[in-house]
């Protein structure tokens, strides 16, 4: 125990004066009066009381002395010093992913609930000159508070956090708590967590090791944790669907099948403690959108998760490409590539007439020839021939310099590396400022895509016999880019479903001018298509998502997405360890916490209060003795008089 203010034990000085002011003799009041017969014996009282008189027991003296001893009490600030994790600068990192809603508390309480009331006992820790913010670990990481000593500000921002439906973004989030540390004489990192953190990269230098409060108790879930369908040509599709028990005992589940909100199947299996089970449905021999799978079990299964008990997906639409292939010279690289992509029909045309046939085509590839007009169509164009309404046909060049790309994050480069490519030579080129550029040889473009009057075109301007690129994986990795950039297969490139909190990569097609999404609760948001790609960052719910584009106020495509939280690892509940929890290869030090800054517990408040209360008292008191005595009161004191004169 210690006093932070002691000068203000001077204060207890106050209290002379107050007994003096109950020694003091009253000052009486005059008043005329008609005849004194009655009152000399009381005058000659009177005169003979000196101006001071014996202390008597006094009730509102003893309330008023206790008063003053309480606040001066107060005002000496006396505490307790005690070891606390918050000193100088704190912040806290508050686990929000999905495992979070577990309801393995006390009474059902949620782990996001507790760490809440982690974050507040933390809070109510902050002493004179500490500062403290508060970041939110959800599948998009932001501060909930920046760095406050208002107690107010935190418990209003702590209060008001809610758990997400997907991971935690832990790099941004260690990312931001990270930039707290700087000037900082004493910095404390806090994580608030159930233990799902994983591999984070490592932590600089100088943030001290985190100080980790864990949260949780049980791995009591079920979840579906695989939905799909698959059909193969000619057959009906197959439904996959898993469910896993993460927890510690078997336990019998039944997996129920809706198809566009119908039910369809049911299929009832007994799944191991730590293990997962197939579930097993005929071939769906109907039409269908969307696949619904959930779970079910008796009372006398534990499970704590509730929002992993279902899962959704979209069927799939395989869509066929047609390419027309018009060659000079029968190119065995483009035959076997264009066999190879999975959804593209070609036909070759006939390079002897000068027109295109009438039939459409999604686009179309020239192959060392070019028609006289071009087509008003997606374009592929290699080793051109001559000029056209697109570019100006220059020299050939055999001095092959250095290759370089340009803007390696193109679509058309994915996955793409064709810098060492081996190449005799190619065909200078010139007038292509509707283009951009994706690799050059010396100051020379290589690989030329562009828009062109709402025509996609990409341009190799060199013969695939001169190069070795047919010989490099680049080359069916490159033709399947362009294949997707030309015409794609889906709005939204997925092949099952999304994770919550990953952005969906939206393309636009040839005339979109917004591009609607609408989330699983119905809300909806509009975005501009401004560039070939829209992306939309708000998946934080699972759930099907519809995604619309529309040009001219008419929706000209529309795709349903499938979001879940699949590849999550949120259904896993398991409580980790804080030794186990790992940031940047190294084992979190425990003794973290008992090494933590000395605080102190300060009394005034407790003090302040009580004085309070006896100045209440002291009030009461003091108006209950001036009060008008009642009848029965004053023939009670006459009765008392006359029997002590008896």
């Amino acid at each position: 125990m210690t006093i932070l203010a002691p000068l203000a034990l001077l204060g207890l000085l106050i209290g002379i004066p107050i007994i003096l002011l109950y020694m003091l003799r009253l000052r009486r009041r005059e008043v005329f009066i008609s005849s004194n017969f009655l009152w000399q014996q009381v005058v000659q009282d009177t005169e003979a009381n000196t101006p001071w008189q014996r202390l008597k027991r006094n009730l509102l003296l003893l309330l008023q002395l206790l008063i003053l001893l309480l606040l001066v009490l107060a005002l000496v600030r006396p505490a307790q010093i005690v070891p606390r994790i918050i000193s100088g600068k704190t912040v806290i990192l508050l686990d929000a992913s999905a495992s979070m809603r577990a309801t393995d508390g006390e009474g059902g309480e949620t782990r996001f609930e507790q760490a809440r009331d982690e974050a507040l006992s933390l809070a109510g820790e902050l002493g004179p000159g500490d500062e403290m913010s508060v970041i939110r670990v959800g599948d998009e990481s932001h501060i909930l508070v920046e760095y406050t000593n208002s107690l107010t500000e935190l418990r209003a921002a702590i209060g008001a956090a809610e758990p997400g439906s997907g991971g935690g973004d832990w790099e941004t989030a260690l990312t931001l708590a990270a930039a707290g540390a700087q000037d900082a004489d004493l910095f404390t990192m806090v994580i608030i967590t159930d233990g799902g953190i994983g591999e984070i990269g490592q932590l600089p230098e100088n943030i001290p090791a985190p100080v980790i409060v864990p949260i949780g108790s049980s791995s009591d879930n079920i979840a579906v944790t695989a939905l799909a369908t698959r059909a193969e040509p000619g057959n009906a599709p197959q439904l996959f669907a898993q469910a896993t028990n993460f927890g510690s005992s078997a336990a019998e589940v039944t997996m129920s099948i809706r198809l566009d909100g119908v039910l369809w199947e049911s299929n009832t299996q007994t799944i191991s403690a730590r293990s997962q089970r197939a579930f097993n449905f005929p071939p769906i021999e109907q039409d269908f959108t969307t696949v619904q799978a959930s779970l079910t079990f008796d009372d006398s299964v534990t499970d704590y998760l509730v929002l992993d008990n279902s899962a959704v997906n979209v069927a799939s639409e395989a869509r066929t490409r047609r390419v027309l292939l018009l060659s000079e010279a029968d190119n065995i690289f483009l035959d076997q590539v264009l066999r190879s992509l999975p959804g593209v029909q070609t036909f070759r045309g006939n390079v002897n007439e000068t027109t295109l046939p009438n039939q459409p085509y999604d686009f179309y590839i020239f192959d060392g020839w070019l028609p006289d007009v071009l087509p008003e169509a997606d374009m592929l164009i290699i080793n051109p021939p001559t000029s056209s309404s697109l570019f100006i046909h220059g020299e050939a060049v055999e001095d092959v310099g250095q290759i370089t790309t340009l803007l390696p994050a193109h679509p058309l480069l994915t996955y793409v590396d064709i810098d060492t490519l081996n190449l005799r030579q190619y065909t200078r080129l010139g007038g292509l400022s509707w283009a951009d550029t994706l690799v050059t040889v010396d100051d020379d473009p290589l690989l030329i895509a562009g828009d062109d009057r709402g025509r996609q075109v990409v341009i190799l301007p060199f013969d695939l016999r001169d190069s070795d690129l047919s010989l490099r994986i680049a080359w069916p990795v490159l033709m399947a880019n362009v294949v997707e950039w030309f015409t794609p297969a889906n709005l939204v490139g997925v092949e099952d479903s999304v994770m919550v909190g990953t952005p969906l990569r939206i393309s636009a097609p040839l005339g979109t001018t917004t591009v609607r999404v609408t989330s699983p609760g119905g809300d909806s948001t509009t975005l501009p298509a401004e560039e070939d790609e829209v992306l939309f960052a708000d998946v934080n719910e699972p759930g099907i998502y519809t995604v619309d584009v529309l040009g001219a106020d008419a929706v000209m495509q529309t795709q349903q997405v499938a979001v879940t939280l699949f590849g999550t690892n949120e259904s896993d509940i398991t409580p980790v360890s804080p030794a186990a929890i790992t940031l940047g290869g190294g084992t979190i030090d425990q003794a973290a916490r008992e090494e933590a800054q000395l605080g102190l517990d300060e009394f005034w408040p407790y003090l302040a209060a009580l004085a309070l209360l006896v100045l209440l008292i002291e009030w009461v008191v003091y108006h209950q003795r001036l009060r008008v005595p009642t009848v029965g009161q004053v023939v009670g004191r006459r009765l008392q008089r006359s029997t002590a004169l008896r």
